[in-house]
């Protein structure tokens, strides 16, 4: 897949389609720009886009290999921004990158590894027209608004797993496998961190500094952006300190209950050890042994055994070991 969509718009309303060899330029108009969008491109049409649209080489070469943390870039008059994509693939957070180009009179968007495309985010955009003829910079903050409300709902499903890894470990021990998951989870979330962290300050530049293209009246725009994060940010931070606890939680209950089985086996082995030892002293088969003309010696020796058992017995429920 390469172009997705390429329009131009005038006062919000999509005026025509356009190639990515047409140059547009505005220069006096703000609400008439050009807005494409393209997926996994190849070299050559960022090559085409290049030189179409003036883009500085090492912002091309950074939005064709797809490898960069989220920043923000200024080549002269234009902005260079990328932002990070992550969704739940299976077990584990996957990751895609938008990149965007923004001019005074133009926006390109190209995203690689994406699985959420901008189509719906352009049909919302173009059904409030007032808004999108505010220009590329209102463009801008909705794309990086629809990439950080992608965050929440995959952490909303991570929490929901971790939260019932918290119960069962109150009620049972944790298996290997669950201990597995426990710090497969936390790598997960340490990876996410390193990504929102600086998606926060990218969204947090746009609040503060001044950027071309960027009109103070969009900034609190970017300030919703950041709250996004910053509250994503939370619920990692969170996420990562319970994981902690149930492991730890899980470790104290196995000692206690590992405590407990060892104190019972004491007790028993304290009450046995009774017996054992009278029988073990009349075992041994001396001739001079008194007791051993009682009438009632033997009788005897069975009571205080029975006895001696129970008193400890007793004593032990009382002590909780038993």
């Amino acid at each position: 897949m390469t172009v997705v969509a390429a329009f131009m718009y005038r006062d919000g309303v999509r005026v025509r389609e356009v190639a990515i060899t047409d140059k547009v330029d505005c220069v006096h108009e703000k609400s008439e720009f050009v807005w494409i969008g393209i997926a996994d491109p190849t070299a050559a049409e960022l090559r085409t886009l290049q030189q179409t649209y003036a883009l500085h080489p090492l912002a091309v070469e950074d939005a064709f290999k797809a490898h960069q943390l989220p920043k923000v870039d200024v080549y002269g008059d234009q902005l260079f921004v990328v932002a990070r994509t992550a969704y739940l693939e299976g077990d584990t957070i996957a990751y895609g990158e938008t990149a965007v180009f923004v001019g005074h009179s133009h926006i390109i968007s190209v995203r690689h590894g994406s699985m959420r495309a901008h189509t719906g985010l352009r049909t919302d955009l173009e059904a409030t027209p007032t808004l999108l003829a505010h220009g590329v910079d209102y463009i801008l903050h909705a794309i990086l608004d629809f990439i950080s409300d992608g965050y929440l709902p995959m952490v909303e499903t991570i929490e929901l797993e971790v939260l019932e890894m918290e119960r069962r470990a109150i009620d049972n021990f944790l298996g290997r496998a669950e201990i597995s998951r426990i710090f497969a989870l936390r790598r997960e979330l340490m990876r996410f961190q390193r990504i929102l962290v600086p998606m926060g300050e990218v969204a947090s530049k746009f609040v503060r500094l001044e950027l071309p293209c960027i009109d103070k009246e969009s900034r609190p725009y970017f300030n919703d952006v950041h709250d996004h994060v910053r509250r994503v940010q939370m619920i990692v931070d969170d996420l990562r300190e319970v994981l902690t606890s149930v492991f730890e939680f899980s470790t104290l209950l196995e000692q206690q209950r590992t405590g407990g089985i060892t104190r019972q086996l004491a007790a028993w082995a304290a009450i046995l050890a009774v017996p054992t030892a009278i029988a073990g002293i009349y075992g041994m088969n001396f001739e001079n042994m008194p007791e051993l003309k009682t009438q009632f010696g033997y009788f005897v020796v069975l009571g205080v055994i029975a006895s001696a058992c129970s008193g400890l017995f007793l004593w032990f429920r009382h002590t909780k070991w038993l």
